[in-house]
């Protein structure tokens, strides 16, 4: 059970101790850093920083790295312009500190850095019963910092970026390996190490998800068109927006909001004056695309019915779980057992039910049986739907009695 009590008044940080680094920004400077990480000794703490909220592609903008004896490393990877095989050879293979890793991967894989196996601290304090798992709670309830953050949602594309702004991204690296020591003690006196080591290659290995179906559905407001005509105009101008997003590596919200989008789609304009005249169509930036946006609306208007979207939104899974008692009363029935039993393993272990099988292998699981309920046939079906060994163990008996309830 993790330290409840209350930890002394923490000490705030707000550069790192070693004082603010220089960042690396071309091939001699990543050399020398890169001869300060190969002599240091240890696992590696490592994250980045991206401009999620202000360019399009998801690309590290900064890489953070500290190991013992090497101190803090900044890498500027957009200067180096990908020349970074000094880095790989350091990097890759060995065991990488980050937190919240599933985060992070993707971008460094696009830079060929990655680990040989790794250590998350956001889900080994989830493992380890922690409510809030965020990197300031987690330093300052077990080491007794307290990290000066506010730059998370900066445009890290910006250059030159600011002193205090590497000063944060510095201090998202210097208590990492601490707090993996001291979140690895905890796994390992309540028996979690292993299930942790095991959720962490998960992580690791995880394949990169399939591109989704109609992205356009995820509109925020969405819900307010209820035409399939309706529809279609949100999807014009969803993929008229998020062309040219594409092509000025803009945030999509930055070149035409979601609710803009719903907007001009419920008044249905009937010129380019009248789109104008909404919200934000009407400012000095917009004026220049509305043309643009208003051709896609009417191009929607002239779709013929068998081009138009299907209003119900395509579902290869099971359906909502509020509606099962009436679809299936039985699939109903073996759910609530199911949540049942496995709320009560959470509780023992201290654990999220969500971290203990992950909801939507349990409804489909519940919603289509296997034809033989065994215990094996059971554990197989979730070891197939990508449960780990340890979640297969502590959660397949319980299933198996509970896909026995009916109606």
């Amino acid at each position: 059970m993790p330290d409840t009590s209350e930890p002394d008044v923490p000490v705030t940080l707000k550069e790192p101790a070693d004082g603010t680094p220089d960042v690396v920004a071309d091939e001699p400077a990543l050399a020398r850093a890169c001869e300060r990480l190969a002599a240091g000794t240890g696992a590696i703490a490592v994250d980045t920083e991206r401009a999620s909220g202000y360019r399009y592609w998801p690309k590290a903008y900064l890489v953070q790295l500290r190991r013992e004896g090497s101190g803090t490393v900044l890498v500027d990877p957009i200067a180096l312009e990908g020349r970074l095989g000094p880095l790989q050879d350091v990097l890759n293979g060995e065991e990488w500190v980050l937190h919240a890793a599933s985060q992070d991967l993707p971008c460094l894989a696009e830079l060929d850095l990655v680990p040989g196996s790794l250590f998350d601290t956001e889900l080994a304090g989830r493992l380890a019963g922690y409510e809030r798992v965020a990197l300031g709670t987690l330093v300052e309830k077990l080491l007794g910092y307290h990290l000066e953050k506010g730059h998370s949602a900066a445009d890290w594309s910006k250059r030159p970026l600011p002193v205090d702004w590497l000063n944060y991204a510095a201090l998202d690296v210097e208590l990492l390996i601490p707090l993996r020591e001291k979140l690895e003690a905890e796994l390992d006196a309540q028996g979690k190490l292993d299930w942790a080591r095991q959720e962490f290659e998960a992580v690791r290995t995880a394949p990169q998800p399939p591109p989704r179906t109609e992205p356009w559905r995820r509109t925020s407001g969405i819900h307010k068109v209820r035409t399939a005509r309706g529809l279609a105009a949100v999807r014009a101008l969803w993929e008229a927006r998020d062309e040219l997003a594409r092509k000025r590596d803009r945030a999509p919200s930055r070149v035409l909001p979601d609710s803009a989008i719903v907007n001009a789609v419920l008044a249905e304009p009937k010129s380019v004056a009248e789109l104008q005249a909404l919200p934000v169509f009407g400012g000095r930036v917009q004026r220049r695309y509305t043309g643009n946006w208003f051709r896609h609306l009417q191009a929607a208007r002239q779709l013929p019915r068998d081009q138009l979207p299907n209003p119900a939104q395509p579902n290869d899974g099971p359906p909502p779980a509020n509606r099962w008692a009436d679809k299936d009363p039985d699939a109903a029935a073996r759910l609530a057992a199911a949540r049942a039993g496995l709320a009560k393993i959470a509780e023992h272990h201290q654990l999220p039910v969500e971290n203990l099988l992950l909801p939507d292998l349990l409804r489909r699981t519940c919603w289509r049986p296997p034809e033989d309920r065994t215990l094996e046939a059971v554990s197989a079906a979730l070891a197939a739907g990508g449960a780990r060994p340890w979640q297969v163990e502590l959660t397949a008996p319980v299933l198996v009695e509970a896909l026995q309830a009916t109606a």
